[in-house]
């Protein structure tokens, strides 16, 4: 089971003075300020996107989704997603998106907050993330609450939520983290950007306690390392992350650092282990967006079958250059 924030993508290809005239950075995600309001329509305006359904936590439950009906055992309707919505045509296109992708979606529905978008901006192969959350930063723990809501985080044996949810309702992400534990059950989380491990370094230390398996890039990792007094050296702050304090001391933490092309770093019980990464054709790039949702994605659904830590980041490395090579975080028809 994944919760976060349920964002359609508004993605086009856009030249360097666009990302100039709007102060964004490729490589980087943010959340949108007054003066990137008028992104959205500039970019609906003037270059032609593609509308495509995102938010990194839905991305990853719906590509482990897709990697579990490509598995040998078959697990159709294995998924399922929490996060708000407003009610609106964009909302009933992430429904729609999610369940043809086979994922079990409870939306809770904000009647007064239009959808959430995320401005995706790709130059070169590369992407900047402006997210405007909207209905998104409006989830409130009460949506646990409800019956079906119970049903699914209460019956769900695996939990996901990307640090992006850490901005909205760290109560919400406690409820479920707690009974992960109490029930011994993995608990995995992303810290997801620089910016929320600068500025929310108070949720990402009371969400870090329960993860299980944290996951983030070498950006994020740095930043980690910088903002704690851990130097710059990835092998050392992922060991020192797997090492630090947890809640449920039954399970050792597993720490996992992309590294986009770059060996993949895995820090569990004291050692680390770099796994290569298979290069991808020159020319076969399309663009970054959602693939490290998509290496989660994968990575989750060898977890879930009770796969080797070897074969869950082999499986992240495969979903995560299959999503480079179209656009957004778009998967295949499951029918």
């Amino acid at each position: 089971m994944g919760m976060g924030n349920p964002l359609l993508d508004i993605s086009a290809d856009v030249p360097q003075e666009f990302l100039d005239k709007y102060e964004v950075k490729l490589d980087n995600a943010i959340l949108a300020e007054d003066k990137h309001q008028p992104i959205y329509k500039d970019l609906v305006d003037n270059y032609s996107p593609q509308y495509i359904a995102g938010g990194a936590t839905q991305n990853s439950i719906r590509v482990a989704q897709w990697m579990l009906n490509k598995s040998e055992t078959k697990m159709p309707n294995a998924t399922a997603f929490m996060g708000c919505v407003g009610k609106d045509e964009y909302g009933e296109k992430l429904k729609e998106c999610a369940k043809a992708d086979g994922v079990l979606v409870h939306y809770m529905v904000d009647e007064a907050t239009p959808t959430g978008t995320c401005a995706v901006l790709v130059k070169g192969g590369e992407r900047s993330l402006v997210a405007n959350l909207a209905a998104a930063n409006n989830f409130k723990p009460s949506h646990l609450e409800t019956d079906l809501a119970k049903e699914i985080y209460t019956t769900a044996k695996f939990y996901y939520i990307a640090g992006f949810f850490l901005t909205v309702s760290v109560e919400s992400l406690v409820t479920v983290a707690e009974h992960a534990v109490a029930n011994d059950k993995p608990f995995c989380l992303n810290l997801s950007a620089p910016f929320i491990i600068d500025f929310f370094a108070d949720q990402v230390a009371t969400a870090l306690k329960y993860a299980d398996y944290l996951f983030c890039n070498e950006s994020e990792a740095e930043t980690y390392g910088k903002k704690h007094g851990l130097g710059s050296d990835l092998k050392e702050i992922a060991l020192a992350i797997a090492a630090s304090p947890k809640v449920n001391d039954k399970k050792e933490r597993i720490v996992v650092f992309t590294q986009g092309d770059k060996c993949t770093i895995v820090a569990h019980k004291g050692k680390c282990t770099e796994y290569p990464v298979e290069p991808l054709e020159a020319g076969k790039l399309v663009d970054t967006n959602g693939a490290g949702d998509a290496f989660v994605g994968g990575f989750l659904s060898e977890l879930v079958q009770g796969k080797s830590i070897e074969d869950c980041v082999n499986a992240g490395h495969f979903a995560a250059k299959y999503i480079i090579q179209v656009s957004g975080c778009t998967l295949p028809s499951t029918n």
